[in-house]
């Protein structure tokens, strides 16, 4: 059935409809992947003064059986113009583009969206979608800490991917009922989000995933999406450490930190202990069933990396590890095969000095030169060379302290275990385990095992793009602030320039004095979605 044709018998009924949106169980422990349209609210948000309705479907199961339906939900919101035949924004009901923004922080549980404000007041990426006429599909997703009612963890890798993908699916299964085009999904996520909408984008379709999915009872259907916006993804896991002593290494103490701004929906978790956060005014103050530190959200604060830190110099032990870990970068680089977008090779040398260095050099002076443009007040900071109102050099060094380290070595895979990095790759019995070979031998927890090289894999985009039998994204958004030290600049740069030689649309930028947080431009990001679907 054409979803046009829904509207004349329908439209007056369904705009009446109860509220109930709850999947109900089609048997004890099952849950449909039929769409149910009658079921739904309608609901309003402002936006620059002017008040808008959408329909909203809330708390959809997307899989028939859920190992915790409390995350593996889905949120759907549909303008309600689309009812009446109208267009909203230029789009209509069936080719309307779906925002698919993910709430993930720190690898944590992340429940599904709601439309709302953003942890400045403002409103959120959600609100802003609807209003230019985006239908909002937001997924839930399990993470790292959850456990079942028999202490057993259920959100270990590749959990988190293997639910994003399911909702894909459960949208492309449902494609005649539920407005706007499956065609043109936009994935969207910040820090251990940004990283698994740079995942799901990068891995489409691939088989890797199909039996986590099958357990599930995920919907046959295709899991690829159209696009792809990662704000400073935190990703490719496995070399992270590496990527980080290198740019960070000759600093010798960690910089006191704080929280940074979530992405918007973002559910409020702690990354390490599991302490909760107290969410903002209007937030649920309890997590779900299941959940370790948790809490659904519509914009609570959210800590993307470690808790907040006073600073101070790292030990002698880790600073040796930081040396090692430096010299591991320049093959892992070279060993890419990166080209500019000119044909230029980049690579380094092995003091870590080269073209890939001049590269990132580049693109910091053209985010000063935007920064300058925008009317940014540059002029103490002695490491950036204006001449005649043009950015001409940046001493690298004096960024590199400017930026300052926020972690100590090593700043993923904890030698002890004790990141969320290790917990993310944890078994059902076992919290944490390490990922990478370095990690493993230097083992200090006494009790260390490694994940399997495997789901190593399935966690790291870089796997997957462009590969034999996976659909890999077209089209691509990638920002990571100048000064976010939850990872290295080059971890983005390189994801950016993997996808650019693979002919791939990239769209990336390093905003500036920007820290580690997301959504902080929604005009340029739906302005983007708008350039790629119109």
């Amino acid at each position: 059935m054409k979803k046009t044709a829904i509207l004349p018998a329908l439209a007056l009924a369904l705009f009446l409809a109860p509220c109930a949106s709850f999947a109900a169980p089609s048997t004890p422990g099952s849950y449909s992947l039929d769409f149910d349209a009658t079921k739904y609210t309608v609901q309003t948000s402002t936006l620059d003064g002017k008040t808008f309705s959408y329909r909203a479907y809330e708390g959809i199961v997307y899989v028939q059986h859920p190992l915790d339906p409390a995350y593996e939900t889905i949120n759907i919101y549909v303008p309600v113009e689309y009812y009446s035949a109208r267009t909203v924004g230029g789009y209509t009901i069936d080719n309307a583009p779906i925002f698919f923004p993910n709430s993930v922080g720190g690898y944590m549980p992340g429940a599904a969206a709601k439309p709302g404000l953003d942890f400045e007041g403002k409103p959120n990426a959600l609100v802003v979608a609807l209003s230019r006429g985006l239908i909002v599909a937001a997924p839930g997703a399990r993470g790292r800490t959850l456990q079942d009612g028999s202490g057993r963890y259920t959100g270990k890798a590749p959990a988190a991917i293997v639910d994003l993908k399911a909702a894909v699916r459960y949208l492309r299964f449902n494609d005649k009922l539920i407005p706007g085009s499956s065609e043109r999904i936009i994935s969207n996520g910040t820090s251990a989000g940004g990283g698994l909408s740079a995942l799901l984008g990068a891995s489409g379709d691939n088989a890797d995933y199909e039996p986590y999915l099958k357990a599930l009872g995920a919907a046959n259907a295709r899991d690829d999406v159209y696009a792809v916006s990662a704000y400073c993804p935190i990703t490719n896991l496995d070399n992270a450490d590496s990527a980080y002593e290198w740019l960070l290494g000759g600093l010798t103490e960690t910089k006191a930190s704080t929280m940074g701004p979530p992405p918007a929906g973002a559910a409020a978790a702690a990354t390490g202990a599991g302490a909760a956060m107290a969410p903002p005014a209007g937030m649920p103050a309890a997590a779900p069933t299941g959940a370790m530190g948790a809490a659904g959200a519509t914009g609570a604060a959210l800590p993307f990396g470690a808790p907040p830190s006073s600073g101070g110099p790292m030990t002698a032990e880790q600073l040796a590890v930081s040396a090692r870990l430096k010299a591991l970068f320049p093959a892992y680089l070279d060993g890419l095969g990166l080209r500019k977008a000119d044909g230029t090779a980049l690579a380094l040398d092995a003091s870590g000095d080269g073209s890939f260095r001049d590269y990132l050099k580049s693109l910091l002076i053209a985010s000063a030169q935007t920064a300058l443009k925008g009317g940014a007040d540059l002029s103490k900071l002695d490491w950036v060379t204006i001449k005649d109102g043009v950015v001409t050099d940046i001493d690298w060094a004096g960024y590199v302290k400017y930026c300052g380290r926020k972690k100590a070595a090593p700043s993923f895979d904890g030698l002890d275990l004790s990141s969320g990095e290790n917990s993310l790759f944890g078994t059902m019995s076992v919290n944490a385990q390490h990922f990478t070979a370095f990690g493993l031998a230097n083992d200090a927890s006494g009790t260390g095992a490694m994940a399997s090289a495997d789901l190593v894999r399935m966690m790291n985009p870089m796997a997957y793009i462009g590969a034999k039998g996976t659909t890999t994204s077209k089209y691509w958004r990638i920002r990571h602030g100048t000064v976010d030290s939850d990872t290295a600049i080059a971890i983005p740069a390189i994801l950016a320039t993997r996808l650019g030689n693979g002919g791939y649309s990239v769209d990336f930028a390093l905003p500036w004095d920007r820290p580690h947080s997301g959504d902080y431009d929604l005009e340029e990001l739906f302005t983007w979605i708008d350039g790629i679907c119109r």
